[in-house]
């Protein structure tokens, strides 16, 4: 498990950037794959999955999660909240102490955050097509929604694509540049800049402090589920790990 230093100063927040370390699966899911959508076998998903939740001092149905379907939907987690069908979402937010929001990826980047002082978390899952459409935009709303203040909203990304792995088609880039000119910084020698593309746009808020992604997930193989690499090597077949955040209490 990975973390960020200023999620880990915020008192009554807990929080894990999972890698593919320390789980049951096997095979091209080892080990510690979280993702019910791919083709492993579901009682290892889901010990996994305890084990995730368990490193946040939860139990495994305190997690909540939705069905990402890379859009820049937002959902609330509320005090009703109990597990069931998946909402198709790629974001949370709540206020609800002793729950942990849970996002998958492998490749693709997760973002969580939290506003100590109101006591509001969030997270979100960002590929190219969510960033584009402002997930990141979303979960803060949703904060502010639930009391949070962007001034006080430390947030931190995870490990993900890097620039440097992350080749594009010259077609790629016109959503960008219809959006903002200047988006063309995050484009160089046909690499798009995913995790600066969403830091750019995070700080824009004005949040209190914005920490960039940490590990290029294509790159290292041993840590990290990475789809494109998944994609040249074994057809696609990978697993997804986890990204979690929590309140204490």
């Amino acid at each position: 498990m990975m973390s960020a230093p200023a999620l880990e100063e915020l008192s009554g927040v807990k929080h894990g950037f999972f890698t593919r370390r320390g789980g049951v699966s096997g095979g091209l899911y080892s080990s510690l794959n979280c993702g019910f959508s791919t083709a492993d076998v579901r009682e290892s998903v889901q010990a996994n999955r305890d084990r995730a939740v368990a490193k946040l001092g939860l139990a495994s149905d305190r997690l909540a999660a939705v069905q990402q379907v890379h859009s820049a939907r937002a959902v609330v987690i509320g005090e009703d909240w109990a597990q069931g069908p998946l909402e198709q979402a790629d974001a949370l937010a709540t206020k609800r102490r002793g729950i942990a929001l849970g996002v998958l990826g492998a490749d693709c980047a997760p973002i969580l955050l939290a506003d100590a002082e109101a006591g509001v978390i969030g997270a979100a899952h960002a590929g190219w097509r969510g960033a584009l459409d402002g997930v990141t935009d979303s979960v803060i709303d949703a904060m502010i929604g639930l009391g949070a203040a962007a001034s006080r909203i430390v947030a931190a990304i995870g490990p993900c694509i890097a620039q440097k792995s992350y080749e594009v088609g010259p077609e790629f880039p016109a959503p960008f540049l219809a959006q903002d000119a200047a988006n063309a910084a995050f484009f160089t020698d046909s690499h798009f800049d995913l995790p600066g593309y969403l830091q750019a746009r995070l700080e824009r808020r004005g949040l209190a402090v914005v920490v960039p992604s940490p590990a290029d997930t294509l790159a290292q193989p041993d840590l990290f589920f990475s789809h494109r690499r998944a994609t040249h090597e074994s057809g696609g077949v990978t697993g997804r790990q986890i990204s979690a955040i929590a309140l204490e209490g």
